[in-house]
C-alpha cells in the first residue's frame, strides 16, 4: 500500500490511537500521522500508509484550518477544559467590537509562546510531563503565521473563531493571548481541524466505519501530499537513474532560477521521488519510491 488517508478523528482519543487502529487493519504496512491533535480535538488527521509515511513531513508544511471555541472569564493550567477549570471572579465582559479589534493583532507572522502542557521536548522530556510533575515550564516564544483569523460567533462567555495558520501554531494559546489583551482569561472548550491543505473534513473518512476491506477505497494518491512542491516530469531513463540513487540533470527545469530546493518527480503520472537541488541544473534523489509502489491517480476522491 502506498497512499494517504484523510481521517475525521473523534474526540476523546489520541492521534496515536487512530494510527494504532489503522495499523492493525493494514498490517504489515507502516502507518504514521502528519500532526498531532489533542484528545479534546476532532477533525482532519492525515495518515500515511506504507511508503507514504515518508511524505508526511510535506503534509505538515501545509496550512491548517481550525474552528475553535473558547470560554472567556475562565482559566486552567492546560489552557483548555482538560485541566481543572477556575472561574475568574468579576471578570470583565469584552464587547464584540473589542474582540474583533484585538483579533487584528494576530494576523501575519507573530511570536507565540507555546503552552506548558505541550509535547515540546526540553532536554529529552516532554513539556507536559515536566508540568505534570508539578514544575513550572516556561517555553521560548516562536514564530508562527496566522493566515486568517475570523470571529464566527460571540455570545459571552462563548467565543468561536476560525483560524488558518502555519504548522506549529497552538490554537489554545491564541485564546489565551487574545483573552490577556482583553483583560481577562480563557480556556478552549472545543477544537475541530477542518482542513490540512486540500484535505478537508467534508471529504474525510469516519474512523468508526473504517474496516480493513475499505482501506483501498479510501486511500488517496500520494502525490496529494506534495501538491505544494514543484512537479517535474521525468523520462523513464531519468526515473531509472533516480531509482538507483544517481544524480540527473534538468537543464530546462523552470525552477533553475528560483529558490526551489526540493521538487516532486513523476514518471508516467506516478510519484517516483523527491529530488533535492545540488547545482543550477542538477538534482539528487532525496526520497525514492520504487515503481512497485505506484498507484493509480484517483485525485478525484479528494
Amino acid at each position: 500500500m502506498f497512499g494517504l488517508l484523510n481521517i475525521n478523528k473523534p474526540s476523546g482519543i489520541t492521534s496515536r490511537a487512530v494510527v494504532n487502529k489503522v495499523e492493525r487493519l493494514v498490517r504489515p504496512f507502516k502507518v504514521g500521522h502528519s500532526g498531532t491533535l489533542d484528545p479534546i480535538a476532532t477533525g482532519v488527521l492525515v495518515l500515511g500508509v506504507g511508503s507514504a509515511t515518508r511524505l508526511l513531513e510535506y503534509v505538515q508544511q501545509m496550512a491548517k484550518t481550525y474552528c475553535a471555541t473558547f470560554l472567556l472569564g475562565q482559566s486552567s493550567v492546560t489552557e483548555d477544559i482538560e485541566g481543572q477549570v477556575t472561574v475568574v471572579d468579576n471578570a470583565p465582559i469584552p464587547s464584540q467590537t473589542a474582540v474583533s479589534q484585538c483579533l487584528q493583532q494576530f494576523k501575519g507572522t507573530i511570536l507565540q509562546r507555546p503552552p506548558q502542557y505541550s509535547a515540546i521536548k526540553i532536554q529529552g522530556r516532554r513539556a507536559y510531563d515536566i508540568a505534570r510533575s508539578g514544575k513550572h515550564v516556561e517555553l521560548d516564544s516562536r514564530e508562527v503565521t496566522i493566515h486568517s483569523i475570523k470571529l464566527v460567533q460571540y455570545n459571552y462567555p462563548e467565543l468561536e473563531l476560525e483560524v488558518e495558520c502555519s504548522k506549529g501554531t497552538y490554537i489554545r494559546s491564541i485564546g489565551r493571548d487574545l483573552a490577556e489583551k482583553l483583560g481577562t482569561s480563557a480556556v478552549m472548550s472545543a477544537l475541530c481541524r477542518t482542513a490540512v491543505g486540500k484535505f478537508t473534513i467534508a471529504k474525510s473518512t469516519s474512523l468508526s466505519i473504517l474496516q480493513g476491506e475499505l482501506i483501498p477505497d479510501n486511500l488517496l494518491p500520494p502525490h496529494l501530499g506534495v501538491a505544494h512542491l514543484y512537479h517535474l516530469d521525468l523520462s523513464r531513463d531519468q526515473a531509472q537513474a533516480v531509482s538507483h540513487g544517481r544524480k540527473i540533470s534538468m537543464k530546462r527545469c523552470q525552477t533553475s532560477s528560483s529558490h526551489t530546493d526540493q521538487v516532486a518527480a513523476f514518471c508516467d503520472s506516478n510519484l517516483v521521488a523527491i529530488l533535492r537541488r545540488e547545482g543550477p541544473f542538477e538534482w539528487i534523489p532525496h526520497k525514492v519510491f520504487l515503481p512497485t509502489t505506484f498507484t493509480m491517480d484517483v485525485s478525484s476522491k479528494l
